[in-house]
C-alpha cells in the first residue's frame, strides 16, 4: 500500500519536473486559439439542438482519442459520467415518469460534452501558456489562480485519492457497495470532503506564501514560465 503511494508522489514529482515540453501547445498564440475553441465547444454542449449534438459529440470523441494518446487519464471521465447519470436518473425516476428518463440521460450527455473540451486543453496545453493568455484580458492575479488550477489538477486527485485509500483502512464505509446506501453518504462527506477542503486550504496557503516570496504583484508587467 505504502510503497504504492510512494511510487505515485515519485510519478508526480518526475512528471513535475519536466519542462513545458511535454505539452503539445506551448506557442501563446496557438494556446489562445485551443481555448477559444474549448470555450465555443463548450457553449454548443449546452445550446446546441438535440439534432446537432451528434457533430458535436463526434468532435469531443477526436478530443478523447488525441488526450489519450497525450497521456491523458480517461478514469475519471468515466467515473464522472456514470456518478452523474445514476444519480440523474434516480432522481428523474423519484421526481418523474419513467417515460423522462431519455431526458435526464441527455442532460447528462450534454454536461460530459461541455467538460471534455476542458479536459483536453489541461492535456494538451502547458498551464504557464495558459496562465500567459489569460493575463492578456484578466488581471495577472486572476490569470495566475486559474492556471495554478490546471496544474495542481494532478496533485489534488492524488490527494482524493490518498485520503480515501486511508479513510478505508481504517473501516470507514465509503466503498462503492457502502455508498449505494444513503445513510453512508454523510461519512464519506465527513471522512473525504472536509479532509480534502483543509489539504486545499494549506495548499492554497503555501502557494500564496510562494508567490509572496517571489514578489508575486510588485511588478506591471510580470513574466511567464520558462521566459
Amino acid at each position: 500500500m505504502w510503497a504504492k503511494q510512494r511510487k505515485q508522489y515519485a510519478d508526480l514529482n518526475a512528471s513535475a519536473s519536466v519542462d513545458s515540453c511535454r505539452f503539445w501547445v506551448n506557442s501563446p498564440s496557438l494556446c489562445a486559439l485551443c481555448i477559444v475553441f474549448c470555450l465555443s465547444l463548450s457553449s454548443c454542449a449546452f445550446f446546441l439542438p438535440n439534432s446537432q449534438l451528434p457533430i458535436l459529440a463526434l468532435i469531443n470523441f477526436i478530443l478523447l482519442i488525441q488526450g489519450y494518446f497525450l497521456g491523458g487519464k480517461l478514469k475519471g471521465l468515466i467515473v464522472l459520467f456514470s456518478t452523474q447519470l445514476t444519480i440523474t436518473l434516480l432522481l428523474y425516476m423519484l421526481f418523474h415518469d419513467s417515460e423522462r428518463i431519455n431526458e435526464g440521460v441527455l442532460a447528462v450527455v450534454r454536461i460530459l460534452l461541455a467538460i471534455i473540451p476542458g479536459w483536453w486543453l489541461s492535456i494538451t496545453c502547458s498551464p504557464h501558456r495558459i496562465g500567459e493568455v489569460l493575463s492578456w484580458c484578466l488581471p495577472h492575479k486572476w490569470a495566475f489562480v486559474l492556471a495554478a488550477c490546471f496544474s495542481l489538477l494532478p496533485r489534488l486527485t492524488l490527494e482524493v485519492k490518498e485520503i480515501y485509500q486511508m479513510q478505508v483502512m481504517r473501516g470507514a464505509q465509503i466503498q462503492p457497495k457502502d455508498l449505494s446506501r444513503p445513510k453512508n453518504w454523510s461519512e464519506l462527506a465527513y471522512c473525504v470532503l472536509y479532509p480534502l477542503l483543509i489539504q486545499l486550504l494549506k495548499l492554497s496557503k503555501q502557494m500564496a506564501l510562494a508567490a509572496q516570496l517571489r514578489s508575486f504583484g510588485q511588478h506591471k508587467k510580470p513574466t511567464h514560465w520558462p521566459e
